[in-house]
């Protein structure tokens, strides 16, 4: 929960020193999130291909376990598409667009700001972050209800990292490779769905 904290005081820092005009003028005059975007997308190509575990963990897994992605890429999106059906303010494939972040707030508010508009950028972070913030929240009671893999459906992309302690000690530490599988896999998606959404 830490990590969601630093993220959110970040992100008020930034509409504090917007709003007042409190940065250097080249930093207001220039758009530098497309600058930013780039950056992270290298980071985390960087980061999937350093991991040799996670590609071992792919490569000795059964087919079974894309299931548990798979899964929740259709749950997110079905319910990410109820949203947009019923509110108006917000179209079916922008709504899915943010739905597709998984979790991942970072890298899917940023895609979504450069390539379709910073408010819609906003909603997908704080949509992201109340994912995270609800995973940890509310695991053992979704352990308790629906079974192990629902924290790790709650969780998404964060599945493999700040949500998988307590995942992990809610669900069993058996549940701890499904985890990081799931998350891996989401985290590979993001730009791609995202993005797709993002130009229909």
């Amino acid at each position: 929960m830490k990590n969601s904290i630093i993220i959110i005081g970040f992100f008020v820092l930034g509409i504090i020193l917007g709003h007042y005009k409190l940065l250097p003028s080249f930093v207001l005059e220039h758009d530098l999130t497309v600058y930013a975007l780039y950056l992270l997308l290298f980071l985390v190509g960087l980061l999937i291909g350093m991991d040799k575990q996670s590609f071992e963990i792919i490569r000795k897994s059964s087919l079974r376990l894309l299931l548990v992605p798979l899964g929740i890429v259709i749950g997110s999106l079905l319910g990410a598409a109820l949203v947009g059906i019923f509110y108006k303010d917000l179209s079916l494939t922008d709504s899915l667009a943010v739905g597709s972040g998984f979790g991942y707030y970072s890298l899917s508010s940023i895609i979504i700001a450069e390539l379709r508009s910073k408010s819609l950028g906003v909603v997908a972070l704080l949509s992201n972050i109340f994912r995270e913030l609800i995973t940890l929240l509310f695991t053992p009671l979704f352990v308790k209800y629906f079974g192990p893999l629902a924290s790790i459906a709650s969780g998404g992309a964060t599945a493999m990292d700040t949500t998988l302690p307590i995942i992990t000690e809610y669900s069993g530490k058996e549940y701890a490779l499904v985890a990081v599988f799931s998350g891996l896999t989401l985290t590979f998606l993001v730009p791609f769905l995202v993005s797709f959404f993002c130009y229909l």
